[in-house]
């Protein structure tokens, strides 16, 4: 026992170390506004209890907030992704959470309705409109053997930070709603100075350069159009897939609670077996990660589409909270597996000069889906019962297995285009221009292979 111990202790601190060690220093800094960002994340917990229990409105109309605050997100999907291009990676953040933290502090004063609505706009436009920098300028500063680390490290912070912005919304909201409102809007703008003091531009190319080189970067990037990648097939149909897949997930936000209520569970106990996917994340995001990091992104992306679909299909037969707890570890497993490998694959399937783009159409299927997922599970309950709910979600599940299996047969195993260290994390430069648009990838790999004795940068996982 006591040589077992110290060796076990042993074990996992070095399982640590290797899980945060070989990360560049700006990606801690991205990894720590994101945090702070979420730790802040109040409004979006307790804005239906404001607007019906503070200020009185109906849920008719707190469910209209929420759907602009939706759409807002849409919106930003594509713009934040072309001003991630654009203007560049650090200028797209510090607009995107400035805008976020006034906004989100004017939400608090406003009183009419329709100056409510408006504003609940603005927040999810401004507020979604950093999520494709970000991906894209971690995808820059991190090598690709290491990104579907990052991209769990990441995804965990956001996770933690939500389990705690979640348990401290409640406390917030008895002393007073407009003081939610306010440290949001604190905490949203600290996330702005730290990527204004730490985090230099990541953009490949925004470094400058002789004239040819710029030249030649400049007509990269115009190459890679909002038009070019919708046109491309094969980044389409896994932005169609990643929408299939966030519906199934966004159930257990949206058809869960309507499911249980009708069943005739409290709100306390929906709490109670939802709690269980914060807590497995923040406890296992890690150790996964460790395991799927360099396996075949294929089987990953087909195994957590079959536990997503049938981890809800199996919610047909929950009669307690103990069950109801089960089914939902079964797809919070999915949804560690996917994250990082989804936001892998799609920085492997975009242009270098061309990611924030990528991001922004990829970030819109759950934009989305977080439209689409309420209507569909409410009119379905309605009309059909929960079961049929859970049965859709297993077929729509297997839809997306089937859907990843046939799609990857023909991508490569590893990502062939090399990391060039010191310029921004930008890996494949020269071979990736003017290769956006459909059968990018082909090109890319095509065009950045490298020599026959050097060996391509492993990025099993992150696809």
């Amino acid at each position: 026992m006591s040589v077992t111990s110290p060796r076990r202790a042993a074990g996992l601190r070095r399982a640590a170390r290797e899980t945060v060690s070989g990360l560049p220093r700006e990606f801690w800094w991205l990894w720590t506004s994101t945090l702070v960002n979420r730790l802040g994340a109040f409004v979006a917990t307790f804005m239906a209890l404001y607007l019906t229990l503070d200020r009185g409105y109906s849920a008719s109309y707190a469910g209209l907030v929420a759907s602009l605050h939706g759409l807002g997100g849409v919106v930003s999907s594509l713009g934040g992704g072309v001003m991630a291009d654009r203007l560049g990676r650090r200028p797209t953040l510090l607009i995107a959470q400035a805008s976020t933290a006034l906004s989100v502090a004017l939400l608090g004063f406003v009183r009419d309705p329709v100056s409510i609505a408006g504003v609940a706009f603005l927040v999810g436009m401004a507020s979604n409109a950093s999520r494709p920098a970000v991906q894209a300028m971690m995808a820059d500063i991190v090598r690709p053997e290491d990104r579907v680390r990052a991209f769990s490290l990441n995804y965990w912070a956001i996770n933690l930070g939500f389990a705690v912005s979640s348990m401290a919304a409640g406390f917030i909201a008895e002393f007073s709603y407009l003081a939610g409102f306010l440290i949001e809007a604190a905490m949203t703008m600290a996330c702005a100075i730290v990527v204004f003091l730490k985090l230099p531009e990541s953009r490949p190319g925004s470094d400058g350069g002789d004239g040819g080189e710029s030249g030649r970067e400049a007509g990269a990037e115009a190459s890679v159009g909002l038009v070019a990648v919708l046109r491309d097939r094969r980044f389409m149909s896994v932005v169609g897939l990643s929408f299939l897949v966030a519906v199934v997930f966004q159930q257990g936000s949206v058809g869960l609670p309507v499911a249980m209520g009708r069943a005739g569970f409290t709100p306390a106990d929906y709490g109670l077996a939802v709690a269980v996917n914060g807590i497995l994340i923040v406890a296992l995001q890690i150790p996964v990660t460790r395991l799927i990091e360099h396996r075949d992104p294929k089987r990953l992306l087909v195994v957590s589409s079959l536990l997503a679909g049938y981890g809800f299909g199996l919610t047909a037969f929950a009669g307690s909270v103990g069950v109801f707890a089960l089914t939902v570890c079964v797809w919070t497993l999915g949804e560690m597996i996917n994250a990082p490998t989804q936001t892998g694959l799609v920085v492997r399937l975009s242009p270098v000069h061309g990611r924030g783009r990528y991001q922004g159409v990829y970030t819109l299927s759950w934009s989305l889906a977080a439209l689409v997922a309420p209507l569909m599970s409410g009119a379905v309950i309605d009309r059909l019962g929960a079961q049929w709910l859970w049965g859709m979600c297993a077929v729509v599940g297997t839809a997306a297995a089937v859907g990843y299996g046939a799609l990857m047969r023909s991508l490569p195993q590893e990502d062939d285009r090399p990391y060039v260290d010191g310029q921004g994390g930008q890996d494949g430069q020269d071979g990736d221009k003017g290769l956006a648009g459909a059968g990018a990838v082909d090109r890319a790999v095509a065009d950045a292979r490298p020599s026959a004795d050097a060996r391509p940068s492993a990025e099993a996982g992150t696809a």
